[in-house]
């Protein structure tokens, strides 16, 4: 089978398995974060009471721990307080972890992690980024590894989830100040949801080939008669909940391009399906809850459109790269996993950047200029087809918010979304969000190359070397994670101006989404009348897409022409 047909079945494949557990994980997702269920059952006796409704037994032990009423709502603020609190006791943990893992157990002789890194690992896992400017095995043992990392990619996931439910109630609801309780929608998004998914996912990469143990290592034999030492770890536990979570932080330096990661092909696509199932489910259970399930389909519409363009143009690139070489290869094979080819290559690197992934199984540094725009350019359109976990979705929202203010603007009408009026101040919010990340990707990447730190990283010069420094602040900016790998980020200067984007472009976007839930939930329901724009047809989904392209999309314009195109052009 050639190469092409290979990658034609497995984007066949992979679009069946997301079609089929669209609607059962979206409706399951939807009484998740709905449901107050029937009290639970107690014991017969004079001592039988009916027991807190709606919650497990594990999760009434959580909120106790906590110390929260998980049977009272939170106002906007205080659903905001608690996201914001949340978040810095975890950053404190897990750079206490880094600090003294050599006096914790399983720390297989690893020193502690130096300050500025840790920090910056801090900062990018809490925030769903995990960019990684260290080497996993030479650097984290396998408890903080477990208890750190993997915990803080189920944690930074259910944050995700959580302000994307709170923005989908502040739509759903009227004339309330409530939005739901935190630490409950966080409680439920991992008991509930991630981490049941994440142990069947965990049992197939075991099976798949994925190493799963608490060994330091293995010294094997090569066939050249040398040594060669093989790190073991529990690599398919996190692996199964990197992918699930939109993460993306690799056990091994060579993320899932190393073969105790991605033993096969098959593997491969098995974590693409895991890094795009929950974000294009979240469409379904934004239906469900705001009760026309026809919203998420034209949300799902948009996001799977804008997917396919890229996906097309990416493999495209890739397929036609200049060069004898190259030609003679049938594409741009350096820096690509030969298991895996250029296909499956593409596919992963265009899933991970239109989501906020940011793992790897090929060298996103090696692809031809118009490739690595066309991944890049993936970040910078908000990472909204279909986007991280959670991120995603309120992303999506916040434009499709714009998208109506647009055509408002062209009937003059007040515009109207889900039968919530958008006046100016749920407008400035919607505007701010765009704002918020081209700001930090440009600022950002305008200082490293005017400075001499910033530009002492750098391995190449010219076009591509601006390409790589503006792909790290789009990626950390973007909370992706992944990387040009031309750029030496671990230094003083790139740890601390990344984990600041990290920390800025995660929290400052989830300040406006919470804001603006909360000036949504306290409306009343406007009628739909015969000059309402229906947001569910074709023509919305069109419109919506424009948006996404032309509102932000152009706004990277000029710093693409400099970079990547001028180096296509080249």
């Amino acid at each position: 089978m050639s190469s092409t047909a290979a990658g034609w079945l497995q984007v066949a494949l992979l679009v069946v398995a997301l079609v089929a557990v669209h609607k059962p994980l979206g409706d399951w997702m939807a009484r998740v974060f709905t449901t107050d269920a029937a009290p639970d059952p107690a014991p017969e006796g004079p001592k039988s009471r009916l027991l807190p409704r709606g919650h497990w037994r594990v999760e009434r032990l959580v909120y106790r721990a906590v110390g929260v009423d998980a049977d009272s709502e939170q106002r906007w603020p205080v659903y905001l307080r608690s996201v914001l609190a949340f978040s810095l006791v975890s950053v404190l943990f897990l750079y206490l972890l880094q600090r003294v893992q050599q006096w914790l157990p399983l720390d297989h002789e690893m020193a502690a992690v130096e300050p500025g890194s840790a920090w910056n690992t801090a900062v990018s896992f809490v925030t769903n980024t995990n960019w990684q400017g260290y080497s996993g095995e030479s650097t984290m043992g396998h408890l903080v590894q477990m208890a750190g990392l993997a915990v803080q990619n189920f944690v930074s996931a259910g944050v995700g989830i959580a302000v994307a439910i709170a923005l989908v109630r502040g739509f759903a609801r009227s004339g309330t100040d409530r939005l739901g309780n935190f630490w409950v929608d966080l409680t439920r998004a991992i008991t509930r949801v991630l981490l049941p998914l994440a142990t069947v996912a965990a049992v197939v990469l075991v099976l798949g080939g994925v190493v799963q143990n608490l060994s330091s290592g293995t010294d094997a034999n090569t066939l050249a008669g040398a040594t060669q030492f093989l790190p073991g770890g529990p690599v398919a536990s996190q692996e199964a909940i990197k992918e699930l979570g939109t993460n993306g932080g690799g056990f091994y330096n060579a993320n899932s391009a190393h073969p105790f990661e991605g033993p096969s092909a098959w593997i491969s696509l098995f974590q693409v399906f895991l890094l795009l199932v929950i974000p294009f489910s979240l469409p379904r259970t934004f239906g469900r809850m705001v009760g026309d399930r026809r919203q998420g389909l034209a949300i799902v519409g948009v996001m799977a459109g804008l997917a396919t363009a890229s996906l097309a143009l990416t493999s495209w690139a890739q397929a036609r790269a200049g060069g004898a070489a190259l030609q003679l290869a049938g594409a741009a094979t350096e820096g690509q996993e030969v298991r895996f080819g250029g296909p499956l290559s593409a596919l992963f690197g265009t899933a991970t950047t239109l989501t906020s992934t940011g793992a790897v199984n090929s060298m996103h540094d090696s692809y031809t200029p118009t490739g690595g725009m066309l991944v890049l350019a993936n970040m910078m359109l908000g990472e909204v087809a279909p986007g991280g976990v959670g991120s995603g979705l309120y992303g999506m929202l916040v434009l499709a918010v714009v998208a109506v203010f647009v055509a408002g603007l062209m009937v003059g009408r007040t515009p109207e979304y889900l039968g919530k009026k958008l006046g100016r101040r749920e407008m400035t919010l919607a505007s701010l969000y765009v704002l918020v990340t081209p700001v930090l990707v440009l600022t950002g990447t305008a200082i490293a190359v005017v400075t001499d730190t910033g530009l002492s990283s750098l391995l190449n010069s010219g076009s591509h070397g601006l390409s790589e420094v503006l792909y790290a602040f789009t990626s950390a900016s973007n909370n992706n994670g992944s990387a040009f790998a031309g750029l030496s980020a671990n230094t003083p200067f790139y740890n601390t101006a990344l984990g600041l984007a990290m920390a800025f472009g995660r929290f400052l976007p989830i300040v406006l989404v919470v804001a603006l839930a909360g000036r949504l939930a306290v409306q009343g329901k406007a009628p739909v009348t015969a000059g309402t724009l229906p947001t569910h047809q074709p023509l919305f989904v069109g419109l919506l897409g424009a948006v996404v392209l032309v509102v932000v999309g152009l706004t990277y314009f000029p710093a693409l022409a400099l970079g990547p195109l001028a180096e296509a052009l080249a």
